[in-house]
Parts: structure tokens; C-alpha cells; sequence
């Protein structure tokens, strides 16, 4: 590992913690030629998802951009962003656990939307707004009836 501070070649590990429940590893580094210290994140490299948009159109899949949207859903709400990295990491499981190289955006769309409502409504809504593009109320009716049902207790006879 080459020292970003001086570029030096010959660096240490000082220390080394699994995090993402194992899914990478975080090491403490330090340069032996000027002391600098820094971190470093392993991550098991896998082949590349390609996304299939509605329109046709394919694109690689980015964590980063999923990870983004789900962020910007969760704005000013009490989800955390260990919570998001979770559910993030959750999704990005699916993905790869299905074993298809080129997966469809409303897969993806539909993952985000199943944590998403498992973290925050306010957070789903706002996803889903943008998701199934609601042009007037009565989408965002329709959407809010729909989670009031789930909520329901089921009535035993």
C-alpha cells in the first residue's frame, strides 16, 4: 500500500477490524518512512451488475448511488446512517444472491422501497413519490391507505 503522503511503498498495519458484518475490513495503516498514518478498506471485489433501466438503456450498478438515494429519503428523519449502510448492504446481498449479471431497475426500486418501509414511512413515501412518479394527491392517497393497511392488526375469529 503506496503512503498518500509521501509515496512511500513500505507501510504497516496497526491494526485491522471486520466491519459490515464481515462484508469488508478496515486497517489502520502507518508509512515506516515518515510516520504518516491513514486507513485503508478491503471489500471483496465482485463482477459488475449492469442495471436495466425502464427505458432499455443499461448502466453499472453504484452502490454509491443507491446509497445516496436512500440518504436523501431518509432527510431529517431518525433513521441513522448505520441503519442506511445496513439496509444498503441488505439490498446489495439480493443483488448479487440472485445470481444474474444485468437486473432490473424496479427490482432494485422494489428492495429499496421493502427497507425503506421497514425503517421510516415518511422516508418510504418520500421514496415512493419519486419511485412510482406521482403526479397529483391521489397517488400519495392511494400510497398512504395502502401503508395504514399494513399497519392493521388482523382480527382473529
Amino acid at each position: 500500500m503506496k503512503c498518500h503522503h509521501c509515496q512511500a511503498t513500505d507501510t504497516k498495519v496497526i491494526e485491522s477490524r471486520d466491519v459490515t458484518d464481515g462484508q469488508a475490513i478496515r486497517r489502520r495503516r502507518m508509512c515506516t518512512l515518515c510516520g504518516e498514518r491513514f486507513t485503508t478498506y478491503e471489500r471483496l471485489e465482485r463482477p459488475q451488475l449492469v442495471v436495466v433501466k425502464s427505458d432499455g438503456k443499461r448502466q453499472l450498478f453504484s452502490r454509491e448511488k443507491l446509497q445516496k438515494g436512500m440518504l436523501r429519503a431518509c432527510e431529517k428523519t431518525p433513521v441513522t446512517s448505520l441503519q442506511i449502510e445496513q439496509s444498503v448492504a441488505e439490498i446489495e446481498a439480493a443483488l448479487y444472491g440472485c445470481g444474474e449479471s444485468e437486473i432490473a431497475s424496479a427490482k432494485i426500486g422494489d428492495l429499496v422501497m421493502d427497507q425503506l418501509r421497514k425503517l421510516n414511512e415518511v422516508a418510504y413515501v418520500r421514496f415512493a413519490s419519486v419511485y412510482r412518479r406521482f403526479t397529483d394527491l391521489s397517488g400519495f392517497e392511494r400510497e398512504l391507505t395502502h401503508i395504514k393497511e399494513q399497519k392493521q392488526p388482523v382480527k382473529h375469529i
